[in-house]
């Protein structure tokens, strides 16, 4: 414990020593230039980090101090942007999501409720359970198969659900991350090039 103590001031020296070189350095554009936001999320981070040393309350913040790793790596800088940037197309997936979620819900509560009613007797429980199915965790053997011996068509339903929801919509979302990537990416060799 005394070890896991000493390195941890150390490294939080090391990062208050880093700011301060940068705040001087930079002065205000520190909070202005292109990596601004990079620039205040590492000042939180560290600001924290230094009021959790003097309040033993904010102590469990130390742990945020982790964070700070993604704004020293480039690449990890680019996939947190690009995140960011997806944010309004990851809205509309999400509600075309829960769209087609609600009405797989609300027909399994119609055909299944009745004998099944641990899976689908209402429309919580049948969201719930439609979500193992999407994660496909023993949604075979577990929930399937057991429906199919009362309702053999049932499969019909299911392998629907798994291809619209757990296939089309989710490479819609890696889609939407790996095209906002590339654009980003491609913005930055665009800026080099008009540097050079």
């Amino acid at each position: 414990e005394n070890f896991l103590n000493i390195a941890d001031n150390i490294c939080l020296l090391i990062f208050t020593v880093e700011l301060l070189l940068r705040l001087l350095c930079y002065r205000f554009k520190f909070f202005t230039n292109e990596d601004r936001w990079w620039n205040i999320f590492d000042f939180i981070i560290v600001s924290v980090s230094i009021l959790a040393v003097q309040y033993s309350v904010l102590r469990t913040l130390r742990i945020l101090r982790i964070l700070r790793i993604i704004s020293s790596f480039q690449s990890m800088k680019l996939v947190v942007n690009a995140v960011i940037k997806t944010i309004p197309a990851m809205i509309s997936i999400t509600m075309l999501l829960s769209i087609f979620y609600y009405v797989y819900g609300v027909l399994c509560v119609e055909f299944f409720g009745k004998e099944f009613p641990e899976w689908f007797g209402n429309l919580p429980r049948a969201l719930y359970t439609l979500f193992q199915i999407m994660t496909l965790e023993s949604w075979s053997m577990g929930i399937v198969r057991p429906i199919m011996q009362v309702y053999p068509y049932a499969w019909i339903l299911f392998i629907s659900y798994i291809v619209i929801v757990g296939m089309i919509t989710i490479n819609l979302i890696v889609g939407v991350i790996v095209n906002s990537i590339n654009e980003i990416t491609q913005d930055k060799d665009a800026d080099k090039e008009k540097y050079k």
